[in-house]
This record gives C-alpha cells, sequence and structure tokens, in this order.
C-alpha cells in the first residue's frame, strides 16, 4: 500500500464528513444493516498495567498487536462484509508527548492496513489520543494522524454521530474548540429531526454514566452537570442514551435511557427506540441496525 493510499485509509473523516458513504445516496433507509465496533486497542497498555506504570510505561505492545491482528482477520471473514468497523478511541497507550507513541501508532496503522478495503475505518478520539486535558496542538495531532476528532455520516438512513468527548471532560485549554463542537452538534441534531433518519448514533469514548446518570463523577464517567446537559440536548433530539455494558434501563425526565441486550446479560429485552447514545466499552461487537431495534 502505497503512503496515498494510507493516508486515505486514516484521513477519511475529513471536513466534518466521512468520505467512504456519499451522503445523498444513503439518507433513505434501506432495510437491515450491521457494523463492528471495537474500543481501546492502546498498543503499550498490557505492559504498563503489569508493571504498575500506567503513566510512563508502555514500551511492549506484543499481546495488543496479536489480539488486534486477530480481531482484523475476524472482521475480514465476516459475510456479508458490515457496513463500516468503528474505534472508539484510545488507540495507542502513549499520551501526546510521551515515548513511544509513534512507534505505538506505527504498529497499529500497519495491522490495521489488512482491514479489507471494502469495510470503512471509523476513528473515535479518546483522552490517550488527544490527551486527558486536550490543546490545540494534540487536537491538531490527532487530525494529521487518523482525520477529524468529529464529524457525522449517513448510512442506509441512519445518521452517526462522532463527538471527541474530551472537550466534554475538560476544554480547559481550549474552549474555542470546545465551543465550535458544540455548535456543531446543535446543528446536526437539528439536521437528525428535519430528515427523520431511521436512527441517530451518536459515537464517544468517556460514557455520560456507567449505572445512573445521578451517579458521582468518576474517571470514568462525564461530570454531573455536562451529563445533564447532554441528556437533555438529546433528549430535545428524541436521540436516547445508551452505554452497551450490562447496564439496565433508567428513567430520567423525557425519554428512558435504554441498554440493549447484551452478550453478557442474556436474557435483556430488546427496546424500541428512535435512536441511541454509543459510548465506548473495551470490547469489540457486532451492531445489527434494524427499522425498529439495535442489537448485538
Amino acid at each position: 500500500m502505497s503512503t496515498a493510499e494510507a493516508r486515505g485509509v486514516f484521513h477519511r473523516a475529513r471536513g466534518r464528513t466521512l468520505d467512504a458513504f456519499p451522503s445523498e445516496k444513503e439518507r433513505e433507509w434501506k432495510g437491515p444493516f450491521y457494523f463492528i465496533q471495537g474500543a481501546d486497542p492502546q498498543f503499550g497498555l498490557m505492559k504498563a498495567w503489569s508493571t504498575g506504570e500506567c503513566d510512563s510505561g508502555g514500551d511492549e505492545w506484543g499481546q495488543e498487536t496479536r489480539l488486534t491482528e486477530q480481531a482484523v482477520r475476524a472482521v475480514n471473514r465476516l459475510n456479508p462484509k458490515p457496513k463500516f468497523f468503528v474505534l472508539c478511541g484510545d488507540l495507542v497507550h502513549a499520551m501526546p508527548g510521551m515515548p513511544w507513541r509513534k512507534e505505538q501508532t506505527e504498529d497499529l496503522q500497519r495491522v490495521l492496513r489488512d482491514v479489507d478495503s471494502e469495510i470503512p475505518l471509523v476513528f473515535v478520539s479518546g483522552n490517550h489520543d488527544v490527551g486527558n486535558v486536550p490543546t490545540p496542538e494534540t487536537i491538531e495531532e490527532f487530525q494529521q494522524t487518523w482525520g477529524d476528532d468529529y464529524f457525522s455520516f449517513w448510512v442506509g438512513g441512519v445518521l452517526f454521530l462522532v463527538l471527541n468527548s474530551q472537550f466534554l471532560y475538560d476544554a480547559s485549554r481550549c474552549p474555542a474548540l470546545k465551543q465550535a463542537q458544540d455548535q456543531w452538534l446543535d446543528q446536526q441534531l437539528s439536521i437528525a429531526g428535519q430528515r427523520k433518519c431511521q436512527h441517530a448514533i451518536v459515537f464517544q469514548h468517556i460514557p455520560l454514566f456507567l449505572e445512573s446518570i445521578d451517579e458521582d463523577d468518576d474517571y470514568f464517567n462525564l461530570s454531573k452537570p455536562v451529563r445533564k446537559e447532554m441528556v437533555d440536548k438529546l433528549s430535545k433530539a428524541a436521540i436516547n442514551s445508551h452505554v452497551p455494558q450490562k447496564m439496565s434501563s433508567r428513567e430520567v425526565s423525557g425519554p428512558t435511557l435504554l441498554t440493549y441486550r447484551d452478550s453478557a446479560a442474556p436474557g435483556t429485552e430488546e427496546k424500541k427506540v428512535s435512536s441511541t447514545l454509543f459510548t465506548s466499552p473495551n470490547i469489540i461487537g457486532q451492531w445489527s441496525v434494524n427499522a425498529d431495534v439495535m442489537s448485538n
């Protein structure tokens, strides 16, 4: 694969959209389809975690490489092919400016180049990709390496929105960039309502919450004021919120926050919704999009 071809694989998100799917052809519902979601390949994490040096370690990533290669082979064998393969953040372990980041990135991209060319890759930014407190420089680096940090695209009548959740976590060093995403999201939610899309699905790295909208603030969720603001915004746009792990339905003022039947929770009832918010677990899974439900 040439350098230009490789850049195309990893830079399909440009101009706040994904060039893999012509929007004019994809805005109409065409029947059920499925996509593959993964998260946290995080090359370098296992060594750093095992040695207790999560902030500065991570000089080996052979195990992560083998697991990602295994995932790529599994995705390539699927028939029919998934519409796309989305990775929901923490692509590598080394934070911006830390040792091994360049090497981890190069190795991950080498592995991902083997994904079937007919299965577009979609990248979501996580804290290890743009920093816990992102800056204009770390955002620029992500965009140069992986494409836009937030964008939208249509597939088969479904509107997909990709958010940079670090702006929701701490945008103190890049307030103008957060404001730009906020304004863009409001516009996209308006479009979702006007187009009456079959579903609207949002990908982001940090969950709004893990168990309950009223739970305490934690490293693995967004703060209460932010999560409630987001829930209100999405609810007004008729978008329900979903964390695809072992969660149960939670009532809030307005729509119900729903979860779907999960492989770790057999027998969970599938819920009918108009749209869904997708946040990132440390898993790889297959999601089917039907007229009334999503399931894995």
